[in-house]
């Protein structure tokens, strides 16, 4: 990746009642315990800090309540004096706590979560990342059993089906840019990229006359896409528009409503000097900008379209490479 450049920001700041968007960012790592990485982020960002349970803490902050937690319920939710637990940890009772601790935060992320933000205030996170690094944070390149994401929640001009299908579509025309920007070296994981969206429901998506009304919209992605386990994820915005639409094809106490996209990038490379957190969002910011182009947005279809057939061309050009070229010559990258 490039050196950290300043985070840039859309063309579209304001939802459509004036205010500026918002967007949530969840950051997982490790390298550090978890009452240092509490105590360093409650420094960095000015706030103080409250347990509110075992590994997870509130740290209220003038950008808001962020949350730091330990990414893993049971060993969040352990109760030693629960007849569940096997009777030898029992028996050990601080010191199986202590070791369990220390295994876990070798292992287990650690995560920041922050309040949704606005836009104009992520300089606050990309310090946060650099003061980070600098203390000894470590992500996904440094073990192969490391498998730890950075995601964003983007808060969009308004809900309306025209608007998310523009996003929806700019997001799968560049999906593969952004893949080969974020993805390591497979050679050094093997945990794989998160999965695209089906290619059933990106064909029907991408037609030059697709313009679905809401519950449409939602019918169509979920008869292909019904999990959590996409790399733009749209079961939270779906949960928020019409829940019991979505409870027809998935349940899962996972999912939380809010009216946001949420992008699930594959890793966190936070101790690599050459990542930066506006790397990842300026690169989020190139999906914005196609969406809200319409004339490039459908000369992009149009290109995606024509790289699903069969031809000479498709057969010695990948998509990869035929949308990032589009990107050069029209100025995005």
């Amino acid at each position: 990746m490039n050196k950290a450049t300043p985070c840039r920001m859309p063309d579209i700041l304001n939802t459509t009642d004036g205010k500026e968007r918002r967007v949530g960012v969840e950051i997982e790592l490790s390298g550090l315990g978890y009452e240092q990485l509490v105590d360093l982020t409650a420094r960095l960002l000015g706030g103080t800090p409250a347990l509110e349970s075992r590994y997870v803490s509130k740290l209220e902050t003038p950008l808001g309540c962020f949350t730091i937690e330990l990414d893993s319920d049971p060993v969040k939710d352990l109760d030693l004096t629960d007849d569940s637990v096997p009777e030898v940890l029992r028996e050990l009772g601080g010191h199986a706590m202590d070791v369990i601790d220390a295994a876990a935060e070798l292992i287990v992320p650690l995560e920041i979560v922050s309040p949704p933000m606005r836009f104009s205030q992520l300089p606050e996170i990309e310090t946060l990342v650099r003061e980070l690094r600098k203390a000894g944070a470590l992500g996904s390149r440094e073990a192969i059993y490391f498998a730890f994401g950075l995601q964003l929640n983007p808060e969009l001009p308004d809900l309306e089906p025209g608007t998310l299908v523009r996003y929806f579509q700019a997001f799968a025309a560049t999906y593969d840019w952004l893949k080969a920007r974020h993805q390591l070296d497979i050679s050094r994981k093997f945990t794989p990229y998160i999965e695209p969206w089906s290619n059933q429901y990106t064909d029907l998506l991408m037609r030059e006359e697709y313009a679905p009304d809401q519950h449409q919209m939602m019918e169509d992605y979920l008869k292909s896409n019904p999990t959590r386990n996409r790399a733009l994820d749209l079961l939270p915005l779906f949960a928020y528009l019409d829940k019991p639409l979505l409870d027809q094809y998935v349940t899962d106490p996972r999912i939380k409503s809010r009216p946001t996209l949420h992008y699930r990038l594959p890793d966190c490379d936070i101790d690599n000097p050459e990542w930066n957190f506006s790397n990842v969002w300026n690169d989020w910011v190139v999906v914005e900008q196609v969406a809200n182009n319409a004339g490039d947005l459908a000369e992009l279809r149009a290109l995606f379209r024509e790289s699903r057939r069969i031809s000479l061309h498709n057969l010695t050009h990948s998509w990869l490479e035929t949308s990032e070229n589009w990107l050069r010559r029209k100025g995005y990258v």
